[in-house]
């Protein structure tokens, strides 16, 4: 069996004053499905860039990324937009609520995107898991920062898609805010046995998840192998 994700030769490559800056070079891993895997590095080091282009939110300049065995750049921004709404979860750092839609709304988006039915059914249900059954109809503005995050596992997770992506997730939190988030995530993503990669600056997060690689200027310089447990 293939793995989940498989990324080749990526490369990433933008002008600037100078003239060329290189953001990622000649990236290779794979992930298995239903791993965990932390993407870890100092600022800058390229990690947010090499998930953006995991998820099809941004293009390479070099290689390409596999999801499920295709080819995601074979595909135009339209048919990368389907593909992120059939198999893809994001949990971004700054939520990315819509504040024009309450809780419940902004959870049932992805499912009404797919035509799906019942959405409102599963999206209660969703934020009830996650400990928002009072909150459904408050619009992000009126919820805390833990809530808001709360309200954002909940939209990447009530598709039951194969693959979440999570982009600093407790970057925005307290860290007695941003802990309760992790271990609600983590035993969001054991439940519905999704694969799980995540871009983190705390090594306590990391350790969390079953491997680790390290990104440094562009590149990727150490993998961990693997853990007995794929998350904590």
């Amino acid at each position: 069996m293939h793995p989940i994700i498989q990324v080749r030769s990526l490369g990433k490559r933008v002008a600037d004053a100078t003239g060329e800056l290189t953001i990622l070079d000649d990236v290779n891993f794979s992930v298995r499905a239903r791993e965990t895997l932390a993407i870890v590095g100092a600022s800058g080091s390229g990690k947010s860039t090499l998930l953006g282009i995991l998820a099809g939110l941004d293009t390479p300049s070099a290689g390409t990324v596999l999801l499920d065995g295709g080819d995601i750049f074979a595909l135009d921004e339209d048919g990368r937009a389907v593909f992120r709404q059939a198999k893809l979860g994001f949990v971004f750092q700054s939520f990315q609520l819509l504040a024009h839609l309450t809780a419940v709304e902004n959870v049932m988006l992805p499912l009404e995107l797919r035509g799906e039915t019942h959405a409102r059914v599963k999206a209660e249900a969703m934020l009830e898991r996650v400990g928002l059954s009072s909150r459904l109809k408050h619009y992000p503005k009126y919820l805390s920062g833990g809530e808001q995050q709360r309200v954002a596992l909940a939209r990447a997770f009530v598709s039951e898609p194969p693959l979440l992506f999570a982009d600093e997730p407790t970057g925005s939190l307290d860290a007695a805010t941003g802990e309760a988030v992790m271990q609600l995530m983590f035993a969001l993503n054991r439940e519905r046995g999704s694969t799980l990669v995540l871009v983190t600056h705390d090594p306590a997060i990391a350790a969390r998840c079953g491997r680790t690689v390290t990104m440094s200027a562009g590149r990727l310089t150490e993998e961990d192998s693997q853990k007995e447990a794929l998350c904590a």
